[in-house]
């Protein structure tokens, strides 16, 4: 069994394209391909799109499910691609768009049978290009225990996609919630010494065990300013 991190380079390399040409075709920068194939980062946004420039089955990337490829068997079928994308890569493509509301805090630390939906339907409402699930919602990030001066680094303000019904993997971003409490907080997931930790990216922030004390409440798969920041 090959890791996801594997996939995307053996995919990439099938398709005889650099770091830098994939890129370019997904719409990301170079860094995005290379934390991917060294699994620094494990976001599910991009892989449709990463598959169809390598030209290799999107459930097979995102899963290991089925052949590796199958959808373009003939070098007929693979040059007709080429000049189809070379004539329209400088175009703006379609994509798909999903709506998700955006809730408080509070409502993401209470558990999933409490919330009120009739105060979740009042919510405002933000679009994603990535499918998160029925039941997944934005949050707005309050603090800077996720700010970092280099990195990955998600300021106070910052809108979070969470998918509760995708399990998170180390090196993925979460929200979890003190079970005591209901405190829900946005972290980091590593492992170290094979324990599970919620990490903040700012290091005057403690790092904190994942015990019993915990719940995960789902992976952070998107993110982005509010359009408000850029209306001031």
């Amino acid at each position: 069994m090959t890791t996801l991190a594997e996939r995307i380079k053996e995919a990439r390399k099938y398709a005889k394209l650099t770091q830098r040409a994939l890129a370019s075709r997904v719409g990301v920068e170079q860094p995005v391909i290379s934390q991917l194939e060294t699994g620094k980062n494990l976001q599910s946004a991009h892989l449709s799109k990463i598959a169809h420039a390598c030209r290799v089955n999107s459930i097979w990337l995102s899963e290991e499910i089925g052949p590796m490829t199958g959808s373009y068997t003939s070098e007929a079928q693979i040059s007709a691609l080429d000049e189809e994308q070379s004539n329209v890569e400088s175009a703006l493509q379609p994509t798909r768009s999903f709506s998700y509301p955006e809730i408080s805090w509070v409502q993401a630390g209470s558990a999933k049978e409490a919330i009120d939906m009739g105060n979740v339907a009042l919510c405002p409402r933000h679009n994603s290009d990535v499918w998160a699930g029925e039941d997944a919602f934005w949050l707005k990030v309050v603090g800077n225990s996720m700010s970092s001066t280099s990195g990955h680094s998600f300021p106070e303000g910052f809108l979070i996609l969470v998918a509760p019904d995708i399990e998170p993997r180390p090196n993925q971003f979460v929200v979890a919630r003190m079970i005591d409490t209901n405190e829900a907080t946005f972290k980091q997931l590593v492992r170290d010494a094979g324990e599970l930790y919620l990490k903040p990216l700012n290091p005057a922030y403690p790092t904190k065990p994942v015990d019993d004390t915990w719940e995960i409440i789902g992976t952070v798969v998107d993110g982005k300013m509010p359009k408000s920041v850029f209306l001031m």
